[in-house]
């Protein structure tokens, strides 16, 4: 049933993505996101097509057990395209060996369907469709380290994944009901569900090839999946949007993984996608109004704090006059136990936290971690500009990164508006250098990771302002005794 030997591709051009199917093999030779593009600035090309010809393209068969006579992923298969040009059925036949495989393609959605199987001699062999070599963006220095295969399983009720770690001691299997199973980079995922039975078997199998961005060949975990003698899938290759994953199946929401910090990366990204769906329609003033609501919500832990630290400031005079009386011990003697009692009975007699200085920097940790999550993880903030910037997801594409800069800016002013009760001359200088020292971390960081920071700082800033100039501010000075001098008065 070969009617020629010469490679035929057929082109699947839809509103989403355009495809590419080669007789040579009946496989995929090209996937093409139009609404993404790579790090190159092109359209982004979902297949490593720097892999060689050693690699067989994705959906081709991968055999786990008897491999026919024939070269299927390489044979040259008769090939009819549908009518609306959105289908192939491939067909191959040498006698002993029968094979045929389908391709259905929509215009408007990410999904498509697919269907395998082959014979010898009339009986069905177990023969699975792969994805080898590397997915998604492969334009990315070392693409590998952020790739993954991963399944479902209902049973467990549990999503499992593998990495190239995982395959240390060779090629890994599992079989038994999943709902569903897949490739996945950060941003992007490739993942079959099973139409007739959630009965699969999927292999996580060990590539080294090269891609577009590395010369230098790495190792990549690849897939291979069946769910019976005739594979029927619907097959989902796009965005690992959130909402777009649970509308198909509500347990794919799990491939956009939020890591441990999930209990708050999620709803922010929740809150933050909200604001810019509904009202803002722009993810960067989104952050922005979401940073802002945080900080009022942590509004009232920050006054507790800033008038610890006003009533550390006042307390000042009378930390100097422990720290004299105990001038030149060193920190062995014992009596430096006693002097840290003297200033802890101060401060207990005051209501002061002499750790109040770290709060601030405190309550932005978490949302910190949770927002670099999101930003690690949410194709939707991928490639979603602001003002001058052109990715959040990523750092500016500046000579100079103007984000880090002001916020260095910021951390100083912040530094200029706070009470600083410290008279250490080496930690004053140690907190000059802070603002630096984040700088520097900031800025190989995403940008709306760092808009966010910044928001932080100005917020902080300004309530900062208005608490100076409140009258809760002085009577918390107030409210701390002055030292008495040596004639009694005070």
């Amino acid at each position: 049933m070969c009617s020629s030997d010469l490679e035929a591709n057929v082109d699947i051009d839809t509103n989403l993505y355009r495809v590419m199917v080669s007789n040579q093999g009946a496989n995929v030779r090209s996937w093409m996101l139009k609404k993404y593009r790579g790090n190159d600035g092109k359209l982004l090309e979902l297949i490593n097509t720097s892999a060689g010809s050693k690699i067989d393209p994705p959906m081709s068969l991968y055999f786990p057990a008897q491999k026919p006579a024939s070269d299927l992923n390489h044979a040259a298969w008769k090939q009819t395209v549908d009518p609306d040009g959105l289908g192939v059925t491939f067909e191959f036949s040498d006698g002993h060996t029968a094979a045929r495989k389908t391709f259905r393609f929509q215009k408007n959605s990410y999904l498509s369907q697919m269907t395998a199987e082959v014979r010898v001699d009339g009986k069905p062999i177990p023969a699975m469709l792969d994805w080898r070599a590397g997915f998604g963006d492969l334009t990315i220095p070392s693409p590998s380290s952020d790739e993954q295969v991963l399944y479902f399983d209902v049973a467990q009720n549990k999503l499992f994944t593998n990495t190239v770690g995982s395959l240390k001691n060779g090629n890994l299997t599992a079989g038994g009901n999943f709902s569903f199973a897949g490739m996945a980079d950060k941003y992007f995922a490739a993942v079959f569900l099973p139409t007739e039975s959630s009965a699969m078997q999927v292999a996580t199998l060990k590539d080294k090839a090269r891609t577009p961005a590395d010369q230098a060949e790495v190792d990549f975990p690849s897939l291979a999946v069946s769910d019976g003698e005739v594979n029927h899938f619907e097959v989902f290759v796009g965005p690992k949007d959130l909402n777009l994953l649970k509308s198909l199946n509500p347990k794919m929401e799990q491939v956009v993984d939020f890591g441990w910090f999930s209990f708050l990366a999620k709803p922010l990204f929740l809150l933050v996608n909200w604001f810019n769906g509904s009202f803002i329609h722009n993810f960067g003033w989104s952050i922005v109004i979401v940073t802002v609501a945080i900080n009022f919500a942590l509004f009232p832990m920050k006054l507790s704090n800033m008038k610890s630290m006003r009533k550390m400031q006042a307390l000042k005079p009378q930390i100097d006059a422990i720290n004299s009386k105990y001038k030149g011990i060193s920190m062995r003697d014992p009596k430096a136990q006693e002097k840290n009692q003297e200033v802890m009975d101060l401060y207990k007699k005051h209501g002061v936290n002499p750790m109040g200085g770290c709060v601030p920097m405190l309550l932005q940790i978490p949302f910190f971690i949770a927002f670099y999550k999101v930003f690690m993880v949410s194709v939707e903030m991928r490639g979603a500009s602001w003002l001058w910037v052109s990715d959040l997801s990523q750092p500016e594409h500046l000579a100079i990164r103007i984000l880090p800069v002001v916020m260095v800016a910021s951390q100083f002013f912040m530094q200029k508006m706070t009470p600083q009760p410290n008279t250490d001359p080496a930690q004053q200088k140690m907190m000059m250098f802070m603002p630096l020292i984040f700088g520097y971390m900031f800025y190989r960081f995403p940008s709306g990771l760092v808009l966010y920071y910044l928001t932080s700082n100005l917020v902080n800033m300004g309530q900062q302002w208005f608490f100076n100039h409140t009258e809760t501010a002085q009577q918390a000075a107030l409210s701390v005794e002055p030292p008495k001098r040596k004639n009694g008065r005070k």
